[in-house]
């Protein structure tokens, strides 16, 4: 605002003041609290100018540099490992190409509008989740704090999995790759392979014992893994320091670990289609089986790839787009994000697959010339007769297609006789069917597959990083989460409490490095998100919809972008997210209810996995967690509704908020709706523009009123005034 525009407003306010000052002086004696405060009136003439409460809004809070920076933040959070080890999965179990069709409806239907919905509401309030929720609605802000809950659960366990690639990472630079082969035991008289890799492979012992050295079950603790503790150290180490100065310091760093992951994967996609059977991985991957999409196993898993694939409910996308300008077009942000991490999930799909088609083909050669030496040698000792065998085929250096015709001969000869042969089919499909998923496929189906490759070393080296990279973005927006809404609400000191939460993550992280470390990755993946984020975002399409009210937020949005929405988000957000996120809940509570709660132990003598169920204490600790995630929720609400804080205890968990008034004619002041924007009652908002809004301060203090959570001039105060309903935190 110009100066001289300060000096006109000044005029005007004193103005304002004086006359309302002689009109209090009429008032009845008893309100002298009313009389001792001030009115602040705002005129503004022309609805494009900013106020001057709004400007220094902006100037306070931190700011991303530029929109592209935003958007790789935006990107780094919402594309992560599950893009890599997950989708493809998916997409391999549910009917492959197939699959795409119901994860598009649902990236449509649930996806985008829930992803807009939060991103407009970060944006306009310009908090963290706590400060969002407690303005939409003060007795759901518990909604909030549970996001900050799952974000911490998440982080302890998500961090892990950077340590271990770190690990991989540093293991890297060796030619040949330490997973390559099986090592070898020396004993007094001979040396031999060592018995569990021998009976598993090379990559699986390396991942079990070298690598975590796993105990048998989640019981056996084993004591800390050094080797993981110094990398989940460094971890913790890296995103401290990306995190401490908020996005002023994360913010560069997402040019490179965004952007890192899409390289890799457009290098891997390259080399891959230059190596024999990537074609046939790549074939199998998107060959449509249509009559899965019928299942509605189909749906839910998609359903639930899509709700987590955009880090729905964790408050990360909220604190992100808490650093916007107001008039961003942050429904453009959301459609370009969701459709930027579909089409993530897409390449990375083709990369693993015709990446695990080379595998697939190198073990099918193996497989071939094993048996091919199986068909001579029995042909020698006379258990097959020379004559079925056709002329033309010379078993010595046998193609696919000729030993797959031998062998149909073989089978249809000697039918009764022919399982005792024992001879492989040696199918291509029957490996690419092996569906692997998570740490399976990074650090066994992959590291194996790398093997192979020309100049190993180096893609290993790129592959991890990329995992590096892929983590850390997600992390930053996992811990962006936690610290802006406390930094918000509590207004702590930004570094100290990343130091703080960072040092604390680590301490309890040190669960996931011991010898059963894995396990208990495996029960917080399980048990402290996928539940409790479902009931958060159902929490916060609810009180948006209905409490908060969908036409008020409609009208703030085309307030705040210029444009009105596409009147489908309006139908979205009211029936078919919530029935469709409700449907989900209760899939997802089915599903598990009828999965036995438990985990795959690794075990050291049959050198194989088994399921094992977890034990009575194990089984009170996923329920804790799944409590303990959505305990915010209630508490918050039940404290607020009965009033069982006392806003004068000055403790930091009491945090009071209040409505202001606008009194430019005599109105109800009983009403507790509050515009998104505005903080008009509701029977004096016709349309969401800037009129002149009077809000009351206390007197002494300065001409710009601060609530308590740093919100300005947007309808909340502190004033202890007993005729306007209040809410503790």
């Amino acid at each position: 605002m110009p100066k001289n525009s300060k000096v006109v407003k000044r005029e005007l306010d004193d103005e304002v003041i004086e006359s309302v000052k002689d009109l209090l002086s009429n008032e009845d004696s008893a309100d002298d609290a009313f009389k001792k405060s001030e009115l602040i009136v705002d005129v503004q003439e022309e609805k494009d100018t900013d106020i001057e409460e709004e400007l220094e809004v902006e100037d306070e809070r931190p700011a991303w540099n530029s929109k592209l920076q935003y958007i790789l933040a935006q990107v780094g959070f919402s594309v992560g490992l599950g893009n890599v080890w997950r989708f493809p999965y998916l997409c391999q179990k549910n009917g492959g190409g197939a699959y795409l069709l119901p994860y598009l409806i649902l990236l449509l239907v649930i996806g985008i509008p829930l992803f807009f919905l939060e991103l407009s509401v970060g944006q306009r309030i310009r908090r963290g989740s706590i400060g969002v929720w407690n303005y939409i609605s003060p007795k759901l802000g518990g909604i909030g704090f549970a996001s900050c809950v799952v974000c911490f659960f998440v982080a302890l366990y998500y961090n892990v999995i950077i340590g271990w690639s770190l690990f991989y990472f540093s293991q890297s630079f060796q030619q040949p790759l330490p997973w390559d082969q099986c090592p070898l035991v020396k004993n007094a008289s001979h040396t031999f392979v060592e018995p569990e890799c021998e009976k598993s492979s090379a990559t699986t012992y390396y991942w079990y014992r070298e690598a975590l050295n796993i105990s048998n079950s989640i019981s056996e603790s084993g004591g800390l893994n050094w080797k993981m503790t110094v990398c989940l150290l460094a971890a913790w180490v890296v995103v401290c320091l990306a995190m401490i100065k908020g996005i002023q310091s994360s913010g560069k760093i997402m040019y490179f670990s965004s952007l890192f992951p899409y390289v890799v994967l457009i290098c891997f996609l390259i080399r891959a289609f230059l190596l024999n059977g990537s074609i046939d991985g790549i074939r199998h991957m998107f060959t449509p089986k249509l009559e899965m999409m019928l299942e509605p196993k189909v749906w839910r898993e998609a359903a639930t790839q899509v709700f987590f694939a955009l880090g729905l409910g964790f408050g990360g996308v909220i604190a992100f787009s808490s650093y916007n300008k107001r008039d961003n077009n942050c429904h453009f942000d959301a459609v370009l994000v969701s459709f930027i991490n579909f089409f993530t999930s897409v390449l990375a799909t083709l990369v693993v697959f015709a990446v695990l088609g080379f595998k697939a083909n190198v073990i099918n050669e193996k497989c071939i010339a094993e048996n091919s030496k199986m068909i001579v040698k029995f042909l020698r000792m006379g258990n097959i007769s020379q004559d079925i065998i056709p002329h033309h085929i010379n078993l010595s250096s046998v193609t696919a297609e000729d030993y797959h015709l031998v062998y149909d001969i073989i089978q249809k000869v000697k039918e009764e006789e022919f399982p005792a042969l024992h001879l492989n089919s040696c199918q291509i499909e029957d490996e690419l069917n092996k569906a692997v998923q998570g740490t399976g496929l990074a650090f066994i189906a992959f590291t194996e597959a790398m093997t192979h490759f020309p100049a190993s070393p180096f893609w290993s080296v790129m592959f991890f990083l990329m995992l590096v990279n892929l983590g850390l973005g997600s992390m930053f927006g996992t811990i962006e989460g936690i610290i802006t809404p406390i930094v918000d609400t509590f207004k702590v000191r930004k570094e100290i409490l990343t130091v703080i939460c960072c040092l604390l993550a680590f301490i309890i992280g040190l669960i996931f490095v011991q010898r059963s470390g894995n396990y208990f990755v495996t029960m917080f993946d399980d048990y402290s998100a996928t539940l409790p984020l479902l009931i958060v975002v159902i929490l916060e399409n609810i009180a948006v919809s209905f409490v908060y009210g969908i036409d008020k937020f409609m009208e703030d949005l085309k307030d705040m972008l210029g444009f009105a929405p596409n009147r489908y988000y309006y139908y979205m957000w009211k029936y078919i997210s919530p029935l469709m996120l409700l449907s989900l809940l209760i899939a997802s509570v089915v599903n598990m209810g009828l999965s036995p709660p438990g985990y795959n132990a690794w075990i050291e003598d049959k050198a194989s996995e088994e399921f094992l169920s977890y034990p009575l204490w194990g089984m009170i600790v996923c329920i804790l967690l799944m409590v303990l995630a959505v305990l915010p929720v209630p508490a918050v609400f039940i404290i607020r509704r009965c009033n069982l804080i006392d806003n004068s205890s000055g403790n930091l968990a009491s945090v009071t908020y209040k409505r202001g008034r606008v009194l430019k004619e005599p109105v109800n002041l009983e009403g507790d709706d509050a515009s998104l924007i505005h903080g008009k009652i509701s029977s004096e908002m016709s349309s969401p523009n800037f009129g002149k809004n009077i809000y009351r301060k206390q007197s002494g203090s300065p001409t710009l009123d601060t609530a308590p959570n740093g919100r300005y001039g947007i309808g909340y105060l502190m004033a202890d005034m007993p005729d306007m309903p209040e809410s503790d935190l």
